[in-house]
C-alpha cells in the first residue's frame, strides 16, 4: 500500500459530543461514499455506542492511501459496498469503551489498525506472521466483528458501511480492540499527526512473512 502526504486533521469544533457520551449515540461529521467514483459528501451522521470488545475513538488525523481511492473506485466489484466510510492510516483518542475492553481506556492514545491481532489462531502466535484469521485484513468486510452489525448510520438511521475494521474518514470511529494500538508518550519525537503512516506502513510490512 502507499501513501498521500496528505493529512487531515478533526479540530472537532463541530462535533456534537460532549463529554458524557459514553453508552450514548454520538453525531458527528464523516466523509461518506455513496458511490464508485462519486463524490464524498460531509455530512452529519450517527456513531453508535461500542459493544462488547469494541472501542470508540476520536479521530484527531487520517491520511489517504491508495487503498481508499481503489476501494473508492470500486476497481474490484466484490469490494462495493455504500454507502461506507472509508480510510484506515490515522490516529485518536479513546472516547469510551465496550464491556470487557481493558487494554485501552478512555484518553488514552491509539492508532487504529486494519490488520487486527486476536492473539489466540494459530497465525497470531506464528512468529513468522500476523494474518490473523478473525481480524485479518479483508477489504470485503463491511459490518463489525461481534454481532454484524454497523457503528454508523445516517440521521434517518440507515446503516453505512465500515472498512478495513478502522473508518478513519469520521470524527468518530468505532474499532474492535484488537484493531488498536495504544500509543506510549515515551518517544517524544513521535507526534500524533505522523502516527497515521504507521497504522498502515507498519501493518503491511509484518503482514510479509518473508520479512
Amino acid at each position: 500500500m502507499t501513501y498521500s502526504e496528505m493529512a487531515i486533521e478533526n479540530g472537532s469544533s463541530n462535533s456534537k459530543a460532549t463529554r458524557d457520551t459514553k453508552g450514548k449515540i454520538i453525531t458527528c461529521k464523516a466523509a461518506v461514499a455513496y458511490g464508485p467514483g462519486e463524490p464524498f459528501v460531509v455530512e452529519e451522521i450517527l456513531v453508535h455506542p461500542p459493544q462488547k470488545f469494541e472501542v470508540r475513538v476520536k479521530i484527531l488525523y487520517t491520511s489517504i492511501c491508495h487503498t481508499d481511492l481503489s476501494a473508492w473506485r470500486g476497481d474490484n466489484e466484490s469490494q462495493r459496498a455504500y454507502p461506507r466510510i472509508l480510510g484506515h492510516e490515522a490516529s485518536g483518542i479513546v472516547e469510551s469503551v465496550g464491556e470487557g475492553v481493558s487494554e485501552v481506556a478512555k484518553g488514552d492514545t491509539v492508532v487504529p489498525i486494519f490488520n487486527g491481532e486476536c492473539g489466540e489462531c494459530c497465525y497470531c502466535k506464528c512468529e513468522k506472521s500476523n494474518m490473523c484469521e478473525r481480524y485479518g485484513v479483508n477489504p470485503m468486510k463491511k459490518v463489525m466483528e461481534g454481532d454484524g452489525r454497523s457503528r454508523f448510520s445516517t440521521l434517518d438511521g440507515k446503516p453505512i458501511f465500515h472498512f478495513l475494521n478502522t473508518s478513519t474518514f469520521s470524527e468518530y470511529t468505532v474499532v474492535d480492540s484488537a484493531c488498536l494500538v495504544k500509543f506510549r508518550h515515551s518517544d517524544h519525537t513521535l507526534t500524533t499527526k505522523n502516527l497515521t503512516l504507521l497504522s498502515c506502513g507498519v501493518s503491511t510490512g509484518q503482514s510479509n512473512p518473508h520479512l
